[in-house]
């Protein structure tokens, strides 16, 4: 019998932290001497993206903390436990260190003393990305029989205080549950980058082009940091092509799907792109207004925050899309069915 992989369950963290716009506002007027300029770039980025608020871990907390909640939330509603995982997956491009892997990290704090772990790194593309992975190697190694998937952000810690781009960035993290299925769960999957955007917007020392030295913490260059940017349409452009591409791989109609979640970014581009795929509003789930923009995190998130709200059923057979971007330019995208488990 052919062996399939399924979303058995899903789980998220929002920190406990909220920062409303209003007093993030007065943080950066008082960090940047009343410039009213200020005032202005909050007004311009909550009008383009939605976001009303976001929430921030405890200072003493890195990546691996913020993950654990969601990864214990995700197998307490599968119905395991921590000694039931055989592979985590997670996806952060706020890692609690440049080396060791921050998944291997949460497999200590979590107690799953039977997985293997890694992680991966193609920044908010990393949550889609991980699910193809781990439906890969859970459908062609039949030793592996629970892969726990994970998107984590924790990029407050990594952007300077006095930066408007604060605006955008909350934490959070997001997982789901892998397991076999005997009817076909992953669909397909789709990969697409342009490293020629990569000088745009990142965290440019701290690697091996440049490693860390006093005068580049100094600069902020180990600090999140913009010195261009991408075109605004970019997107509206490759998400819409990226569902298409599923569906021609999955062999399916884009009509067919039921739920579709975007990079939580700004919710004009999802209400574009949902209009550009003849979609139907109510197909897709945004929770940048009260989460903000949380990166890796985010499609996991809006996934789970959809399941809860009950326009996806694991084990009903309804077809999701996810399509998530990141810096880069980096773009995975999938399709599942949620096939009951075998």
């Amino acid at each position: 019998m052919p062996r399939h992989a399924t979303i058995k369950s899903t789980g998220a963290y929002l920190p406990p932290i909220e920062i409303s716009n209003e007093t993030l506002t007065r943080e950066l007027l008082e960090l940047n001497g009343g410039n009213p300029i200020i005032t202005d770039v909050m007004q311009k980025l909550e009008l383009s993206s939605g976001i009303k608020k976001r929430w921030y871990a405890p200072e003493d907390q890195c990546t691996s903390d913020i993950a654990l909640p969601a990864a214990r939330q995700a197998l307490e509603r599968a119905g395991l436990k921590p000694t039931d995982v055989d592979l985590i997956i997670l996806g952060t491009d706020s890692p609690d260190y440049i080396s060791p892997a921050t998944s291997t990290i949460l497999q200590y704090k979590l107690g799953a003393t039977n997985a293997g772990s890694f992680d991966v790194g193609c920044a908010c593309a990393s949550f889609p990305a991980a699910l193809q992975a781990g439906a890969g190697i859970l459908t062609t190694n039949e030793s592996i029989n629970v892969v726990l998937c994970l998107g984590v952000y924790n990029m407050h810690k990594l952007t300077a205080k006095n930066d408007p781009m604060r605006f955008l960035f909350g934490d959070g993290a997001g997982a789901a549950v892998l397991v076999p299925s005997s009817k076909p769960g992953f669909v397909s999957g789709v990969f697409k980058a342009d490293g020629s955007y990569a000088d745009r917007l990142g965290m440019f020392s701290g690697g091996t082009v440049e490693p860390a030295t006093e005068e580049s913490v100094r600069a902020g260059r180990c600090r999140v940091q913009a010195p261009g940017k991408y075109p605004p349409e970019m997107n509206i452009e490759f998400w819409p092509m990226m569902v298409r591409e599923l569906a021609r791989r999955g062999k399916f109609q884009v009509s067919d799907i039921d739920l579709a979640i975007f990079t939580q970014v700004r919710k004009p581009t999802i209400e574009d792109v949902m209009k550009d795929l003849g979609l139907p509003i109510e197909k897709t789930h945004m929770i940048m207004e009260e989460s903000g923009y949380t990166g890796s995190a985010c499609v996991p998130m809006a996934f789970d925050a959809a399941v809860q709200a009950g326009k996806a059923k694991p084990g009903s057979d309804q077809l999701v899309v996810m399509v998530s971007s990141g810096v880069g330019y980096n773009l995975a995208g999938c399709a599942f069915r949620m096939a009951p488990p075998a």
